[in-house]
């Protein structure tokens, strides 16, 4: 197999993790990637967060987390309440129901990952991340909208896999 080829199934299998625990997530929880993800920054503020916050720190585009943002309160998992200081604001907190969802979530892969990836060399962190950054180059990947965490959990492959 060439060392392209070998790449590419390594990229593919990433892919693929993603694409399993995010249907995973689904299943569990009801919640896509993203959902959850909001709902986690949501939670960290404890006085209410703004979307143009959440956006910002996630790394996602206001316009796709605003779409997100709709979906959850229609789904009573966060409210919507303007600021009685600043009646521009908009603040964004957790129902009960949504506190419930979020605790019942599965531990977001990109903290194993980041464990893992902290138990490396300085050295193998720089590499790894100067070959992640060129093959998004590579791949004309490297201005597209992500957010700065994966958005997954832990991956079991399937037996095929492995």
């Amino acid at each position: 197999m060439e060392k392209y080829e070998e790449l590419l199934l390594a990229l593919r299998k990433v892919i693929r993790a993603t694409d399993l625990y995010s249907k995973k997530l689904n299943k569990l929880t009801g919640l896509t990637a993203p959902q959850l993800l909001i709902l986690r920054e949501i939670s960290f503020a404890e006085d209410g967060i703004t979307a143009s916050a959440v956006a910002q720190n996630i790394t996602l585009s206001p316009a796709t987390v605003s779409n997100v943002i709709d979906r959850l309160e229609q789904r009573e998992l966060i409210t919507r309440t303007r600021s009685t200081t600043d009646r521009r604001r908009v603040e964004l907190t957790l129902t009960e129901q949504g506190r419930e969802r979020l605790a019942a979530a599965p531990r977001p892969l990109q903290e194993d990952f980041i464990e893992r990836f902290h138990a490396l060399q300085d050295w193998e962190q720089s590499q790894l991340l100067a070959a992640m950054q060129r093959i998004a180059a590579m791949m004309d990947a490297h201005q597209l909208e992500a957010a700065e965490v994966l958005e997954v959990g832990t991956y079991e492959p399937p037996e095929s896999d492995k």
